[in-house]
């Protein structure tokens, strides 16, 4: 395997850690600031809508770019939106940084999925893209759990500089180790839009997208959730968070044999059906060192492990535009972390915090809603033929 994978999987490392180390120093953030934590949560907010929105367009308008430069100039706006971040004197310019740091991810992520496959042949795309997605994964696993507990140690600034400073091993990673590579063709931003014409495409991203909702209603405000358990110790938060990790590592290496064995519908309706019961028991479960234990362990195993199936459904409704139907996976799911920033804060306002769970829970039963209706479509192949033909026709 062209170990030159290993350097874009660095790289999104530093991206996977900056997306989800907020979330562990929120409460840093907010008595720092002297703003609400409900404000201080609006950084993990616009950070995602930022990736969220900007991914096509850059994707679009950077086409011509030589794929090396982009990749470079997106770690570069990386590292400095996080030293902004890290010096930041008021909320304000904090948030504003946190724009510019999804930009940075807009650019560098699906860049590096597609620079990714290309590097190698046809028949080990596969195994590229998930050494180059495991770094996204790690970030999310390891590097996030470990910026909270420098946090702990120190500050939440710290936290920013640790960040900025992967993101700069990264940037010097490319310069030195990645070559050149060919610039794609051009695909505009109508085709790039074209499959969200599919309704089988839209109900899937939609199981998504709700589910994700749910997910990260909780996850986004998860210090205060999980205080009475926390104390407030940064040290005792990250080590959840990094059990949980590592729990949604084996998740996501688990599922795709899972699914090859047993199938898209039954593992995707398995995994939300359990999110159900796991949130809806949150309030109660979260009070308690041992039984927080057993559902951060839950939701790391199937919160991960429900994405690989839905990702398979999405790939196998028209194979040709998997890059296509891939960028709109993440797209939806950023959509849906900038989103539960926001129910969260209104939930965490006139809620308890403890309840976020429960307010979880219905997003993620939605979910199950979408998934069957979205099977419901996929399993209609001739209704939909001459409407897909049409939608795809260009597009790969």
């Amino acid at each position: 395997m062209d170990k030159r994978l290993l350097v874009l999987a660095c790289g999104m490392f530093a991206i996977g850690t900056d997306s989800f180390v907020v979330s562990g120093v929120l409460r840093q953030v907010s008595v720092s600031l002297g703003v609400s934590i409900v404000l201080a949560g609006q950084m993990v907010t616009l950070f995602a809508l930022s990736y969220a929105l900007l991914s096509p367009i850059i994707a679009a308008v950077a086409a011509h770019w030589p794929r090396k430069r982009l990749l470079l100039a997106g770690l570069a706006v990386l590292v400095l939106g996080d030293i902004i971040t890290a010096v930041a004197p008021s909320i304000e310019l904090v948030l504003a940084s946190r724009l510019l740091s999804g930009l940075a991810a807009a650019m560098f992520s699906p860049t590096a999925t597609a620079t990714g496959a290309s590097l190698v042949e046809p028949e080990q795309r596969g195994q590229a893209l998930s050494i180059v997605v495991a770094g996204l994964s790690s970030g999310t696993a390891f590097g996030a759990p470990l910026g909270v507990f420098i946090g702990g140690l120190l500050d939440w600034r710290a936290t920013m500089w640790f960040v900025a400073a992967l993101g700069t091993l990264a940037w010097m990673g490319v310069a030195l180790f990645l070559s050149d590579i060919p610039t794609p063709p051009v695909v505009n931003f109508s085709r790039r839009l074209a499959p969200l014409r599919d309704s089988r495409v839209m109900l899937t991203l939609s199981t998504i997208g709700v589910v994700f909702t749910g997910l990260f209603i909780v996850n986004t405000y998860i210090d205060p959730s999980l205080d009475r358990v926390t104390r407030g110790e940064p040290g005792i938060l990250a080590g959840l968070l990094l059990l949980r990790g590592v729990a949604a590592t084996a998740g996501s290496l688990t599922a795709g044999r899972l699914a090859d064995r047993f199938g898209n519908r039954r593992l995707i309706n398995m995994a939300i059906v359990v999110l159900v019961l796991d949130f809806a028991l949150l309030p109660w479960t979260s009070a308690s060192l041992v039984t927080t234990v057993l559902a951060l362990v839950i939701w790391g195993l199937f919160g991960w492990g429900f994405l690989v199936p839905q990702q398979l459904r999405l790939i196998g409704i028209t194979p040709s535009a998997a890059p296509l139907l891939l960028g709109l996976n993440s797209t939806a799911i950023y959509l849906a972390v900038s989103v539960s920033g926001l129910l969260g804060g209104a939930a965490i306002t006139y809620f308890d915090r403890h309840a976020l769970g429960l307010v979880g829970a219905v997003f993620i039963v939605a979910g199950l809603v979408f998934a069957e209706w979205a099977q419901h479509r996929i399993a209609r192949p001739h209704h939909q033929t001459a409407n897909a033909t049409t939608v795809y026709s260009g597009v790969s």
